[in-house]
């Protein structure tokens, strides 16, 4: 993780954004005051963009909503994983 100041962000932005491009975690400040994370994109969100880049997949950038219409007999599931944390 490094961190840079506005003035010099901004002067020297492609190579900053080259870092993150390369997994660094970029922290920008202002006046000593942290402000702004410049963060490289998981492989996650790299996977699901290519999926939709292929049409395979639709997102909207949202979180998902789940599944809807489908219904579950018995206990909540989130019932079951906090009693099997036990």
């Amino acid at each position: 993780m490094i961190t840079v100041g506005i003035r010099e962000l901004k002067a020297k932005l492609s190579s900053y954004i080259d870092r993150a491009r390369n997994g660094e975690q970029v922290v920008v400040t202002d006046h000593g005051v942290e402000v702004a994370v410049i963060n490289p994109v998981s492989k996650e969100r790299r996977a699901i963009l290519t999926l939709v880049n292929e049409g395979v997949a639709h997102w909207s950038g949202g979180k998902p909503r789940g599944l809807e219409g489908i219904k579950i007999k018995g206990k909540a599931i989130s019932e079951t994983i906090l009693e099997e944390r036990q």
